[in-house]
């Protein structure tokens, strides 16, 4: 696991957690020189999904050990804010629960928050595995998608291109991610659990909830967590933060009180 760091270190700290099978580079690049204005931004770099490094992504909860660890190492156990988009959200969640290190505003990026038995888990899994691998290992959009794409609203197809850019890394590929890292962070997702009604003391919990994934989302938020500061964006999953990259940095600085 690999970690970047941008900014100035005396501002506040921001961990920032990529999404499912993303480059760190590909999915924060619009981000971090807008946060580098208020924070000191660190970027989480999963394993299996750095070019720097030649490993197989293990577990949620491995991953999840290595960055307290350097939490603790690098500022003392504690951070400012934490951002998670998508999958990162899930790694969000497990940090505050685990209490093992401590955010004091930590952000769920319209996170699924989706878990499964091992049987459904697998079985998602091997699919997910068809559709991702081709995209992000090749840098080939599959034809129901682009042929979707391309039969969309002029905003519904910025917001699918956008996502397509980062999967793809622009129509490059990353061959250096191996299937074996994509299933696994996948299917490890699924199968790790987050626990009900999430409340530490000194840490605020916010939720940028994208209404447009529908109402059982926000129900799944208040499930897990106890009070959470649940901010509604009248957007799909992540469109707010891949399509308005100035919008999103203007809300976390709000929600973080800056």
């Amino acid at each position: 696991m690999k970690f970047y760091e941008f900014g100035e270190r005396e501002k506040p700290v921001i961990l920032l957690l990529p999404g499912t099978s993303c480059h760190w580079r590909l999915n924060f690049e619009k981000h971090i020189p807008l946060l580098q204005e208020s924070f000191y931004v660190v970027v989480v770099s999963y394993d299996g999904f750095d070019e720097n490094e030649d490993v197989i992504f293990p577990d949620m909860i491995t991953e999840t050990n290595k960055i307290e660890d350097y939490i603790k190492k690098q500022f003392d156990g504690k951070i400012f804010a934490a951002y998670g988009c998508s999958l990162g959200g899930s790694f969000v969640s497990l940090l505050v629960e685990r209490k093992n290190i401590h955010i004091e505003h930590a952000i769920i990026g319209s996170s699924d928050m989706d878990q499964a038995g091992p049987i459904l888990a697998k079985f998602e899994t091997f699919i997910i595995g068809k559709i991702l691998l081709p995209m992000i290992h090749d840098g080939k959009i599959p034809k129901f998608i682009q042929k979707k794409i391309n039969k969309s609203p002029e905003d519904k197809g910025k917001y699918m291109s956008a996502f397509m850019e980062v999967f793809t890394n622009d129509g490059k590929g990353m061959p250096f991610v191996k299937k074996e890292s994509i299933c696994n962070q996948f299917y490890s997702d699924l199968v790790t659990e987050v626990g009900d009604h999430i409340e530490v003391q000194g840490t605020t919990i916010h939720v940028f909830y994208a209404t447009k994934m529908g109402k059982e989302y926000e129900k799944k938020y208040l499930k897990h967590f106890k009070k959470p500061d649940i901010c509604r964006q009248n957007y799909e999953h992540e469109e707010f933060f891949f399509v308005h990259p100035k919008e999103w940095y203007g809300e976390v600085k709000r929600v973080c009180g800056l």
